[in-house]
């Protein structure tokens, strides 16, 4: 028995030894290619030069509809570019131990395009994958009746969702990009064609890894695109498609996830860029509209999905996820010449950062979601003071994570919506993360898509559905 005790003993040495060889030598990766963003199943530039798409081409009406709603959510993060809404409507803080009122819900193609709203009407530019369409689809704010789409064939591989941008409306137009770069201009009351543009036919724009996230602007009229091909920056007559001024590309920058945004600096309006290559401001107006006022390629990551986002005294803060971190810079302006002076750069680990959502600024503080690089503070909801930008405030604790969910503020409130499609109530503070209620009320996921608010109504989607709830207080 004795001798039986020993010869197990010695196997188990010798099963010992071997297993700890085969960990050292294995090796479990050799078999999987490294996985480049966005290239998984992005389409080749060959493949969308040659093939002929004509924007606008298909056209349905459903019905008809009017309304005396007046609320509006026109634009990538709302009519001031600050994704904060200012009606004077109540909106719950609390949904009261009930289910949330939803008031409809509509299916989408995958993706995490959002919508705009516009006195009582929804726009979304969504992707049919059974009919291989681009399609801006309206619907009625109040009851979610479809009241016509505007689309065009256009073959897109399915790439972690595939339409992401917002729309731009305005009283006569809307202004749409496609996955694949195809502007298209309606009527917003009659969705009638009126222009399209195939940026990359036209400009040499590149398809960002995950398609265009850029979303459009329009202002007097005009529509604003960054192709940052051919031409960095461009602007549009809304009504005949006419380019009206062309912003040069010397440095070759190309088009990233942001948008663009509008700034003043001592009384001069420009729009801000940060492309694949670096940052800049374009003159909006004047004689020089169109130019380059000033550039810096001191922030320069090869994927960039959060906007600029302007503060004040002419500083700006930008950020962006996989490792980018963030930049605080400032611009100085003397006479007509225009300087960047960078304040601060630091990666996420060390303050304020975002991956995919572009902070809030209100009331000289920041607040936003951390990245999945930030730490043991990842995924929170966080609040910075703008003078102290790597220490936080507050952050929203260990159990209060949202991935990559998109957020708003709205009557003096936060509304969070997490990656699986809970919705986080939260009191708008600079002292705490003050929870009021949330509610899980999508059973989906990778709910990203930017959450749009008018006459109390939310739109919120994940990546199959959208979903409107009445948050209007009794």
């Amino acid at each position: 028995m004795h001798g039986l005790s020993k010869s197990i003993f010695v196997s188990l040495i010798i099963i010992g030894i071997a297993s700890l060889v085969f960990w050292f030598i294995y090796n479990p990766s050799e078999n999987i290619t490294k996985r480049v963003p966005g290239m998984d199943q992005r389409i080749d530039m060959d493949s969308a030069l040659s093939e002929k798409i004509q924007i606008g081409e298909q056209f349905i009406k459903y019905a008809d509809y009017s309304s005396n709603l007046r609320g509006k959510w026109n634009v990538f993060r709302g009519p001031d570019r600050d994704n904060i809404n200012k009606e004077k409507i109540g909106l719950i803080s609390s949904f009261g131990g009930k289910t949330a009122d939803i008031l409809w819900e509509v299916e989408l193609g995958e993706g995490h395009a959002a919508p705009a709203i516009y006195n009582g009407k929804v726009y979304i530019l969504d992707y049919d994958e059974e009919t291989k369409e681009d399609a801006l689809r309206c619907f009625a704010l109040e009851n979610g009746t479809e009241l016509w789409k505007r689309s065009y064939k256009v073959h897109v591989k399915r790439n972690h969702g595939m339409s992401r941008t917002i729309p731009a409306v305005n009283d006569s137009f809307v202004v749409t990009i496609g996955p694949r770069c195809h502007v298209m201009c309606t009527n917003s009351q009659t969705g009638d064609f009126l222009w399209g543009i195939d940026l990359v036919k036209e400009y040499g724009s590149e398809m960002p890894f995950w398609y265009t996230g850029q979303c459009p602007m329009i202002e007097n009229d005009i529509a604003i695109i960054a192709p940052a091909g051919s031409s960095l920056i461009i602007g549009l007559d809304c009504a005949t498609g006419k380019v009206l001024w062309k912003t040069p590309n010397p440095g070759q920058w190309k088009m990233s996830h942001s948008s663009i945004m509008p700034m003043t600096i001592e009384g001069k309006k420009m729009y801000i860029y940060a492309a694949i290559g670096g940052i800049c401001g374009i003159s909006a107006e004047g004689e020089d509209v169109g130019q380059i006022l000033w550039k810096t390629n001191e922030f320069a990551p090869s994927v960039v999905a959060p906007s600029p986002q302007v503060l004040d005294d002419g500083k700006i803060f930008i950020t962006a996820g996989y490792g980018a971190g963030a930049m605080l810079f400032k611009i100085v302006r003397d006479v007509n010449e225009y300087d960047v002076k960078i304040l601060k750069k630091y990666k996420a680990k060390e303050g304020m950062a975002s991956e995919q959502q572009t902070p809030i600024f209100y009331q000289d503080h920041l607040f936003g979601i951390l990245p999945k690089d930030a730490g043991p503070d990842r995924n929170q909801f966080v609040c910075y003071n703008k003078d102290n930008l790597q220490t936080a405030v507050w952050t929203s604790g260990q159990t209060e994570r949202f991935g990559l969910g998109p957020y708003i503020m709205a009557d003096g409130k936060f509304f969070i919506l997490n990656d699986e499609g809970t919705v986080t109530i939260a009191r708008l503070s600079t002292s705490g993360f003050k929870l009021l209620d949330k509610f899980k009320v999508m059973d989906g996921q990778d709910a990203w898509g930017p959450i749009a608010i008018a006459d109390g109504y939310l739109i919120m989607r994940d990546s199959k559905k959208m979903i409107c709830l009445n948050m209007k207080a009794e």
